[in-house]
């Protein structure tokens, strides 16, 4: 039944696609009102004929969002409740409780909770699992509980929740929320200014410019500007935060697309904050979109050098386009390339492996471009830093830890057995690295690397073709000697993990500006930023 109708949903997308980009306007007419009235024939006896009770409203999103996984992962459809979501995330607040959650499997766990807003004050803790909220619960809402949460200020909201296995209730009052999307700046005593830029809203551009502009005022003559995490946000702000380093008429991104009106080039429209500042700027594999347009320009034109990891590789440009009954499609209309022509795209949606997933572009298939300056830079794959740091990176097993949840329980069961009176005493000794790899054991952790997923398909298919038993077992050492290497991997990928372990812990007694004053200190990432500016010499060399 769901591919049938996403069959049939997709040809006519894929028909108005082409009657956009064509001029066979009878003939592309034609197939998508055919396929249209097959759909709505379908529809209509299904929901009419089917042997239980159906849902239109279900089935339809079901069909709507099943066929846009075809394409690529920005390319979404919002109900009513999304399109608001999306909303409150580029104004920068909205009305809830003031906590980061995750929705996995009717779990419903509380994330972060951010300082003094209402979550905070009613004593909720990241690691918290929701189970009713108004008395609702959230395992029986079929709808998004998330939206439960958010109400009017002061509306109260009684939840209850599991804390290491014991039920507990609460009862607050809901509040107006700030999403800063600079939460944190601070001047450094070798004069070094730094600041934390989380997110693309829409205060963005002005946000960095206040902090920059006070940093200067309290003397900061070098600037680093943190984008590591930040996932992206408005093109708009992203030009305009790239404007207040670099001259007014300035390229910081081309977008291209088989479309002709989304070919276009975005330059710097205002007069500079400041062009001649030493700047660093941060990322690391969870910096994206907008972040890496920031990155990319301030690296082709040579304006700053870039720390840290390759960037996460999202060179897909989205704009949403207003449906019927306040719903929208979040469409991807073209792709941006940075001022030297690159485009940092990592995966190709156009093509797929055996199981569907999209691929990769290769190490060796990336093309080289050059700065302003001359330095080679590449395509394919995110932003390369100038200067990398192993802290930075985002290795297999690091990003298979992460899709777990695991370093966040871990960092969960540290904070109930584990007191902390201020950032500066908190060491992550080789000890608690130990226990750590002991609570993946207790746990069950494990993840499969995609050549244990090629060799176990190259063992079925050797299967089916009736090879000798002997070539069986060779398929099975080099799996049993795999997985003895993926052992090794914790501890050879030890310093990442033992830094995002530190972020974790850190924030689940001193909260982010408990983190950020710690990063200043003791984050390798930052000290190395630090290092670089303080020394021109090296500081030009890199540039050049």
């Amino acid at each position: 039944m769901k591919k049938s109708i996403i069959k049939t949903i997709g040809i006519a997308v894929l028909g108005i696609a082409v009657l956009i980009g064509t001029t066979g306007f009878k003939s592309d007419f034609f197939a998508i009102a055919k396929q249209l009235e097959i759909f709505t024939t379908l529809f209509k006896e299904l929901n009419m004929n089917y042997v239980d009770e159906t849902n239109p409203a279900d089935l339809m999103d079901t069909a709507i969002k099943a066929m846009l996984e075809d394409l690529d992962p920005y390319t979404n459809y919002w109900n009513e409740q999304d399109v608001e979501a999306a909303r409150m995330n580029t104004a920068g607040e909205y009305q809830g409780i003031g906590a980061a959650v995750r929705i996995r499997e009717d779990k419903f766990t509380i994330m972060e909770t951010y300082k003094d807003f209402p979550a905070d004050k009613a004593g909720l803790k990241p690691g918290d699992e929701i189970i009713q909220i108004d008395g609702i619960a959230v395992k029986d809402f079929k709808e998004d509980a998330g939206q439960l949460l958010n109400g009017a200020p002061n509306s109260e909201i009684t939840l209850t929740y599991l804390r290491q296995g014991k039920s507990q209730s609460t009862t607050l009052k809901r509040g107006t929320v700030a999403l800063k999307a600079v939460p944190y700046y601070q001047l450094l005593e070798d004069k070094t200014g730094y600041i934390v830029l989380s997110r693309f809203n829409e205060n963005a551009s002005s946000e960095t410019i206040k902090a920059l502009k006070d940093l200067e005022s309290q003397g900061a003559n070098k600037i680093i500007l943190d984008l590591r995490g930040n996932p992206g946000g408005l093109l708009s702000e992203a030009i305009l935060v790239s404007n207040i380093f670099l001259d007014k008429g300035q390229l910081i991104t081309a977008t291209k697309s088989v479309i002709e009106k989304y070919n276009k080039e975005y330059f710097t429209p205002n007069e500079p904050i400041n062009t001649k500042i030493p700047l660093t700027v941060l990322v690391n594999g969870r910096s994206a979109s907008a972040s890496e347009i920031v990155a990319g320009a301030i690296q082709d034109l040579d304006r700053g050098v870039v720390v840290g990891a390759r960037s996460f590789g999202k060179g897909l440009v989205q704009r949403p386009k207003e449906l019927a009954y306040g719903t929208q499609l979040k469409l991807t209309i073209s792709r941006y390339y940075t001022p030297s022509g690159r485009c940092i795209q990592a995966l190709d949606y156009r093509e797929r492996d055996t199981q569907g997933n999209a691929v990769r572009t290769r190490t060796e298939d990336y093309n080289e471009f050059k700065t302003r300056s001359g330095r080679s830079v590449f395509d394919g794959g995110g932003i390369l830093p100038d200067v990398t740091l192993k802290t930075s990176e985002y290795s297999a097993i690091t990003n298979a830890l992460l899709a777990s949840n695991a370093l966040f329980d871990f960092a969960t069961t540290y904070y109930y057995s584990h007191k902390l009176e201020n950032p500066e005493s908190f060491h992550f000794s080789d000890a608690d690295y130990n226990k750590f790899k002991e609570h993946l054991n207790k746990t069950g952790f494990s993840y499969q690397t995609r050549t244990e997923v090629e060799l176990n398909k190259a063992m079925i298919t050797a299967k089916k073709e009736g090879f000798e038993e002997e070539t069986i077992d060779n398929y099975k050492e080099i799996l049993v000697e795999i997985e003895a290497a993926k052992k090794e991997e914790l501890d050879a990928k030890k310093p990442e993990l033992v830094s995002l372990l530190t972020d974790e812990i850190i924030k689940r007694y001193f909260y982010q500006e408990g983190l950020y004053e710690y990063y200043v200190k003791h984050n390798p990432e930052i000290l190395e930023a630090r290092d670089i500016l303080n020394n021109q010499q090296r500081y030009k060399a890199i540039l050049k």
